[in-house]
């Protein structure tokens, strides 16, 4: 694969998180032999360089977004866990209408479990950690919301003045803002993962199919199992009596 210039525009560019927070500079890319952009290396604001993959890298122009390493490998598993399935179910079809040997459905059936285990496993183990991520971000949620009552204290009393109140009750919003955003993100991949794990996997058009068949009612269902409709309401007009008439 040929060089892509436009890639090196990039370069000395600052690089952000999904939520806008500055994750620091460009340096560099490294490239296979071949000329395939293989990863990129980051400056962190502390000076430091990180190495990441270039599926982790989302590209707009000459912006460059970092997408979070837990929701590239969640992808990762969404796409691999359901085809491994998809894969052994067609073995297994085949092996009934005895396209293939016994011995060698064995063997390929236990090759495409042992990976499906293997994935499996991963995926659990990144559940984990996504649950880990969504209590660091929910203890996140709490300290904001302690600071942000502690400067309504401080500037209630007069120790903190209007402007650095509002410039500092600005900060802990947006950085609320963020990491709401990030713990709803972290909650729908786990769900995401979760799914896949527990086997929802994708319906084939021929399962689609027969389901759609099925929820179509006949008309002598629709009439006979039609729900009878209830009997008109008795209105009561009852006459104001006044004073005089009591």
């Amino acid at each position: 694969m040929s060089q892509n210039p436009n890639l090196f525009l990039s370069v000395g560019k600052q690089i952000k998180d999904e939520y806008g927070r500055i994750i620091g500079k460009v340096a560099s890319f490294a490239l296979t032999p071949s000329g395939k952009f293989d990863a990129v290396f980051i400056e962190h604001g502390d000076g430091k360089f990180l190495k990441r993959s270039m599926e982790h890298l989302k590209f707009d122009g000459a912006n460059v977004i970092l997408i979070s390493k837990i929701k590239s490998q969640t992808s990762g598993f969404c796409d691999q866990i359901p085809l491994l399935w998809r894969k052994n179910q067609a073995l297994k079809e085949l092996s009934e209408k005895k396209k293939i040997s016994p011995e060698l459905y064995e063997e390929l059936h236990s090759s495409f479990d042992g990976a499906l285990t293997q994935l499996k496993n991963e995926a659990q183990t990144l559940v984990d950690e996504i649950d880990k991520e969504i209590a660091r971000h929910a203890n996140e949620i709490k300290e904001l919301h302690y600071a942000l009552v502690n400067l309504e204290i401080e500037h209630e009393i007069g120790k903190i003045d209007d402007q650095s109140y509002e410039a500092a009750f600005a900060i802990i919003q947006e950085n609320l803002k963020r990491t709401n955003m990030e713990k709803s993100d972290m909650e729908l991949t786990k769900n995401k993962l979760t799914n896949i794990l527990l086997g929802d996997t994708p319906k084939t058009a021929e399962q689609e199919k027969n389901e759609t068949k099925e929820e179509i009612p006949t008309e002598e269902t629709s009439t006979s199992d039609a729900p009878e409709l209830p009997e008109p309401p008795v209105v009561v007009y009852v006459k104001e009596i006044g004073k005089a008439g009591i």
